[in-house]
C-alpha cells in the first residue's frame, strides 16, 4: 500500500468514527423520544398481528407509527445522511396507504403483510439504539451486530 492510500484509507476511517460517534450521541440525546416511540410498538405490536390475521382495516393503524419511527430516525441522522435504501422501500410501502373496500380484501397478503415487515423493521431498530444508548460510551471499532445494523440504516457501514 502507498503513502498516499495508507493516508487515504486513515482520512475514511476517522471520518466514519466521528459519524458513528455524532449518530451515538444523537441517540443519546433523543433516547427520551426513542423510548416512548419503542413503548409504542411493543404496546401495539400484539394487537396489529391479531389484526392482520382478522383482516381488521384497523392494522392501517400501524402506518402512522411507522410513519413516525422514519421520521425520527431521519431526524437522528448524522450530517442529514439519508437513510438506507431498502428500508426507505419497507417503510414507504405502506406510509401513506388506506383502506380500499373494494380491493383490499381480496388482495390482503399483498397489501397488508407489508405493514408488518416495516413495522417490525421500525421496532428493530429503535430496540438497537436504545441498546446502543445504554451499553455504548462510544462508537466501537469491532461492532456489535445490532449496532452495527443501525450503521446499515444510515449507510455508514
Amino acid at each position: 500500500m502507498t503513502p498516499e492510500n495508507l493516508q487515504k484509507m486513515l482520512l475514511r476511517r476517522e471520518k466514519a468514527q466521528e459519524l458513528s460517534d455524532k449518530l451515538l450521541a444523537n441517540i443519546k440525546k433523543n433516547k427520551t423520544e426513542i423510548e416512548k416511540l419503542c413503548d409504542v410498538f411493543r404496546r401495539l405490536e400484539e394487537d396489529y398481528v391479531y389484526r392482520f390475521y382478522h383482516q381488521s382495516f384497523k392494522i392501517f393503524g400501524a402506518t402512522a407509527q411507522i410513519k413516525q419511527a422514519k421520521e425520527l430516525f431521519e431526524r437522528l441522522a448524522p450530517d442529514s445522511f439519508p437513510l438506507n435504501e431498502w428500508f426507505c422501500s419497507i417503510a414507504d410501502t405502506v406510509i401513506g396507504k388506506e383502506f380500499d373496500l373494494a380491493k383490499t380484501n381480496q388482495i390482503w397478503l399483498k397489501e397488508r403483510r407489508p405493514i408488518l415487515e416495516a413495522f417490525w423493521h421500525s421496532k428493530y431498530f429503535l430496540k438497537q439504539m436504545l441498546i446502543a444508548a445504554d451499553e455504548l460510551e462510544t462508537s466501537p471499532q469491532i461492532l456489535p451486530s445490532g449496532w452495527a445494523a443501525v450503521f446499515y440504516l444510515y449507510n455508514l457501514r
